[in-house]
């Protein structure tokens, strides 16, 4: 995946000190990959191999919103899983430059605290510059929310584990726009998919989501291997079928 013709023609330059960064940076950037389709089965499959893919229909998860939910996703558990997650990684930096473009980027973003990591690979694979951004300012010295450089005029790529419903997301967008920088873009490794304001209220917010994987395919994934017992399954499809409405009956038992 890694090798281009770019990496290819610097290889043949005569000048390996001056280039060795940059021959660096072209073997990392990916130049190929499978269809958007058989990467969402693979990271999919992916996921359930590490067990960072908890169904639960007796004693439902609670989200961040206070809410029930059958389904529970660790996408933090990745960092220990060297191939996946190079793979992932690999994955998403041509996700995004298949949407987006190659050269569209200045910089890579990471969101407080998963997301750091994911944007340290990114911006790597990418040969961008990146920062990191806090939930909120750190309260002493500085008081930085931002740390790195980051100019005014920057096109800002924000990485994150996953989405649930996309707000989280804009906090960190709007500490981007007041450095003078744009944010018009942010990749994820997996992306809930099934509550429908999600991608309208980042696209209102002037923000395109790029991802891997939702739980549809984790879930036609789980069903194809087994993976949970049939009762779990159906349980688990419903919710996915119509979250609020299973949310709210679990709310009233």
């Amino acid at each position: 995946w890694r090798k281009s013709a770019s990496a290819h023609y610097v290889n043949s330059l005569n000048y390996p000190c001056v280039n060795t960064n940059l021959r660096k940076c072209l073997k990392m950037i990916p130049s190929s990959s499978p269809s958007p389709e058989e990467i969402a089965r693979l990271t999919a499959r992916m996921l359930l191999e590490v067990k960072a893919v908890h169904f639960n229909s007796d004693d439902p998860f609670i989200l961040a919103s206070g809410l029930p939910s059958p389904t529970y996703i660790d996408c933090r558990k990745l960092i220990s899983f060297p191939r996946i997650r190079s793979s992932l990684m690999d994955f998403l930096t041509v996700t995004v430059m298949r949407n987006v473009g190659y050269e569209a980027f200045d910089s890579v973003a990471g969101g407080e605290t998963a997301g750091i990591p994911f944007a340290a690979l990114m911006a790597e694979r990418m040969a961008l510059p990146m920062t990191y951004i806090r939930k909120k300012p750190k309260g002493y010295g500085r008081n930085a929310r931002i740390e790195g450089l980051m100019s005014e005029g920057q096109n800002v790529l924000l990485v994150e584990d996953l989405t649930t419903d996309g707000g989280s997301k804009l906090s960190f967008v709007d500490a981007i726009r007041d450095t003078g920088a744009a944010c018009a873009h942010t990749a994820v490794i997996f992306y809930y998919g099934i509550f429908q304001e999600s991608e309208k209220m980042l696209s209102d917010h002037g923000v395109g989501l790029h991802y891997l994987c939702t739980w549809w395919d984790v879930f036609r994934e789980a069903k194809a291997q087994s993976a949970f017992d049939s009762k779990t399954l159906h349980e688990v499809e419903q919710f996915l079928t119509d979250p609020r409405a299973w949310q709210n009956v679990r709310k009233s038992t």
